[in-house]
């Protein structure tokens, strides 16, 4: 579970998000990223992240599963986005048979390019 600060909860937040930020393809998601131009206080400003699992995926029981593992994927990576990002990851619909390595590893090389992109080091 990702603690309460660290969550992308309304809908401009997201929309933000995937409308202004930078987007990475998987074969089995798509990595959504919004740097601020301004730099703010790391303590004040932590990066959120939020999950977009729409009925293409399956029925409701894969999709809460596969938010959770998505969550507990993207746990470890908050620390290494810039203060005050925000993260969204939309699952695919092939992420609902795919297991969690494999997810792991599309989340961190999108992840990876998509700093890349924005001239931030992962």
């Amino acid at each position: 579970m990702l603690p309460a600060g660290s969550r992308l909860t309304r809908r401009d937040e997201f929309a933000s998000a995937v409308r202004r930020g930078r987007r990475v393809g998987r074969p089995r998601l798509v990595v959504h990223l919004l740097v601020p131009a301004a730099v703010p206080d790391p303590a004040d400003a932590p990066p959120r992240a939020g999950f977009v699992v729409s009925r293409a995926v399956g029925g409701s029981v894969v999709r809460h599963r596969v938010a959770r593992r998505l969550r507990h994927l993207v746990r470890p990576h908050l620390a290494s986005l810039p203060p005050g990002s925000r993260l969204v990851v939309r699952a695919l619909p092939p992420a609902a048979e795919a297991p969690s390595s494999v997810l792991g590893d599309d989340l961190d090389s999108g992840l990876r390019a998509i700093l890349r992109r924005t001239g931030r080091r992962p």
